[in-house]
């Protein structure tokens, strides 16, 4: 057979395997077998230069002109099946079952954390901001920690460099707050705090805080006692009491640990509250004059209040969590439960 002959033979192979359905996979496997680099005709069309004279201009003119057809048709086809996907892609068809949709909701700890805002800010409170990365100053000094007292430990604080480090409570933000503002001040500090502590049940290295901060003439201790009853009435129920018992903290004087009824027994006593019929929610007390002193505020004339709360520690009572690090393990069966 002669070359001519078998160019025509190789047409006729084409047109018979271009009349069938092809795929895009098919497609691919076509432009090997006809244009490439093995294929039988590329191997004439590198031979055209070894035949003689008067055969290298018909088969070489034969060869060319196959070669550009074929090229131009697997161009023409690769066309149509991208067509052809296209349209599938946009039909739609109706009876098929639809896609439910999963809108998400917000985090069960910023549920809460946006609910104890709001009943503060109902009471007249402001929000206040500060740096996470803080200054020892701020974090101790400012608040009447001595060098000597165990949270300025390592074990216990995450320092970064120099004096830097990771705030351990909210409580820097009342300073900040003391120095930019003259009374009175009323004002809650939300945010997350950090400390080094073993991730437990109960434990976690990073949580968040809300605290809280009234400055004025004549504030008293009743004063922090009916502000800590209206807020925990409103969260937790308006059935339930509050209690405050005598503790020591080195930015307040007098200072107190902050108890409710126990809102899972109703203060009958039940595994939760260890059958004493009350929770611990928070820390509370009388701003120490000596912290006045630091902010530059006259401890003669202005008196205030401070008290603090975890995050964490309200929502594991309020939806009966015993695990504290089912907040942050991003388990959607665990979040979709709080829509």
């Amino acid at each position: 057979m002669s070359v001519l002959d078998r160019i025509k033979e190789i047409d006729k192979e084409f047109e018979a395997e271009a009349g069938k359905d092809i795929t895009a996979a098919g497609l691919d496997g076509m432009r090997v077998k006809f244009l490439g680099r093995k294929a039988e005709l590329t191997g004439i069309l590198r031979s055209v230069a070894s035949l003689p004279a008067d055969q290298k201009k018909d088969t070489g003119k034969a060869a060319n002109m196959l070669q550009r057809k074929i090229s131009e048709r697997l161009e023409e086809m690769g066309k149509r099946l991208a067509e052809e996907k296209r349209r599938d892609r946009d039909e739609i068809d109706v009876t098929m079952p639809g896609i439910a949709a999963s809108p998400g909701v917000p985090h069960p700890l910023t549920q809460v954390m946006d609910r104890i805002n709001d009943i503060f800010v109902s009471m007249g409170f402001i929000i206040a901001d500060g740096p996470e990365i803080e200054t020892e100053f701020y974090n101790f000094e400012a608040l009447n920690i001595p060098l000597d007292h165990p949270s300025r430990d390592a074990f216990d604080t995450f320092y970064i460099e120099g004096e830097h480090l990771l705030r351990s409570h909210t409580s820097n933000v009342q300073i900040h707050l003391m120095q930019n503002t003259r009374p009175p001040i009323q004002a809650i500090m939300p945010g997350r705090v950090y400390r080094p502590d073993a991730v437990d049940a109960s434990h976690s290295f990073m949580f968040h805080q809300v605290e809280g901060l009234m400055v004025d003439k004549g504030i008293r201790f009743s004063d922090l006692k009916g502000t800590l009853s209206g807020f925990c009435g409103a969260m937790f129920g308006k059935d339930t009491k509050t209690r405050v018992r005598p503790h020591f903290f080195p930015f307040t004087e007098p200072s107190a640990e902050v108890d409710i009824s126990c809102i899972i027994c109703g203060g009958k006593g039940c595994r939760v509250c260890k059958s004493s019929g009350w929770l611990e929610i928070m820390g509370a007390g009388m701003v120490d004059p000596l912290v006045f002193e630091k902010v530059g505020y006259d401890a003669e004339k202005y008196t205030g209040f401070a008290f603090g709360m975890g995050v964490e520690r309200i929502a594991m009572l309020l939806y009966g969590i015993e695990d504290i690090r089912f907040f942050y393990e991003n388990d959607i069966r665990f979040l979709g439960q709080f829509k």
